[in-house]
């Protein structure tokens, strides 16, 4: 099978094992997504029901079997399966099947890899791949496991896997140091937006969910937007002119999240996700459409958790209200506080509603707040040395500094 460029597509065989999840299915159609998202075309998928992994083979050998025999008759070249495989199975499962077998989170390492468009981002994507493959150098290398030999070269010397393990180990030192350095330039730039009290808003929520699409329709940034998981990886900033009494805030479109998202990549991309921790709003965005809508907002709740951003105000951005046959509105918690806005970034329905839950939420930070008065008091005392001046209204007005309609970029 060849795509659209002429290039040879990989033919995927899934797998999936139910261990009793009410989102059994939901997650097995996301694979398929991640597959197809990685250049992958899914051609047969198997599952089972266990209550527990097997050690060896996660699925046990009878239905490593099955699996064996259901690649060969679709002649797949790849088996992926949906769950995290330790090194021993993955190894274990290769030379049973006879064929590459990859776990969900090197699928997704994968995309990721893929997808990275900025140096940062590069940066992050290898910091994540290198500890991944650090617990899996043993796998197919049998070389890796001989001696260093030769004439002139015998003796103890260390084993080429061990001049692995050791090169990777100073590869992802050498790369934390230069993502530390870019988190400190980061951390420049917050403090910079924060003399100046500037209100922060980061659209977060699962993969797919809208977000890069309300940020372009908020934005007009341009960024790309396709309907597959993980289309933009990089965080985008623009600003974003609501009103003479807000003035202008900072938005940034981040990284979509997902079920069973890799530790490695949550570590390696703490740079880029310190943005959303450090915002002083968080818009959800939800795929009002999606069946398992609710399951991912606590998948998105739970990676806020773990890196520590589940303290900030939030709004729930109930997206593409179009496909859900529903009716752009707000709702308010019982503190009077909008918690849900629906909206659909597409066709523009309901971004109104959105602009003003935005400005009300910024109206009543202490930030913000502190900015007008401020600005009140600059204008007070221009105020005042005007009528102590001799020339014209006209000319009054046209002296006074007034804010710059930034707008969307």
């Amino acid at each position: 099978m060849a795509d659209a460029l002429g290039t040879s597509t990989m033919r995927a065989a899934l797998v999936g094992i139910d261990f009793g999840a009410v989102d059994f299915s939901a997650s097995l159609e996301e694979l398929a997504l991640l597959a197809r998202s990685a250049g992958a075309e899914p051609i047969t998928t198997i599952t089972a029901k266990r209550s527990a992994p097997d050690p060896a083979y996660f699925v046990g050998s009878g239905k490593a079997d099955e699996i064996a025999q259901a690649a060969t008759v679709d002649n797949a070249d790849i088996v992926i399966f949906n769950h995290a495989l330790s090194p021993a199975q993955q190894r274990n499962l290769e030379r049973r099947l006879n064929r590459r077998v990859i776990d969900r989170t090197s699928l997704i390492l994968d995309i990721f890899a893929q997808r990275a468009k900025s140096h940062e981002g590069k940066l992050q994507v290898e910091l994540a791949q290198l500890q991944h493959l650090a617990t899996r150098l043993i796998r197919g290398w049998t070389h890796l496991e001989r001696q260093k030999g030769g004439i002139g070269l015998r003796g103890p010397g260390e084993t080429q896997l061990e001049t692995d393990r050791r090169l990777i180990g100073e590869r992802v030192k050498a790369l934390r140091a230069r993502l530390t350095k870019l988190r400190k330039q980061h951390e420049t730039q917050r403090r910079q937006r924060g003399r100046n009290n500037t209100f922060s808003v980061s659209l977060v929520g699962y993969t797919n969910a809208g977000k890069s699409t309300l940020f372009n329709t908020l934005t007009k940034a341009g960024v790309y937007v396709a309907n597959q998981l993980f289309a933009t990886l990089d965080t985008t900033s623009r600003r974003l002119y609501l009103n003479d009494e807000v003035g202008s805030v900072v938005i940034s479109d981040t990284v979509g999240f997902v079920r069973e998202l890799p530790h490695q990549l949550v570590a390696a991309f703490r740079a880029t996700l310190e943005e959303t921790i450090h915002a002083d709003l968080l818009l959800h965005v939800v795929d009002g459409s999606s069946p398992v809508r609710m399951e991912q907002i606590e998948q998105v709740n739970d990676v806020l958790r773990e890196i520590g951003a589940d303290h900030i105000p939030q709004i729930l951005v109930w997206n593409k209200i179009d496909a859900a046959d529903l009716q752009p509105g707000v709702e308010r918690d019982e503190y009077d506080k909008i918690s849900r806005v629906f909206i659909s970034a597409r066709s523009g329905a309901g971004l109104d509603l959105l602009r003003d839950a935005i400005v009300e939420a910024a109206g009543s930070a202490p930030g913000l707040s502190a900015k007008n008065e401020e600005q009140d008091d600059a204008a007070t005392k221009a105020s005042d040395a005007s009528d102590q001046s001799d020339g014209s209204d006209d000319d009054f007005g046209a002296s006074i500094p007034t804010s710059t309609h930034l707008g969307p970029h």
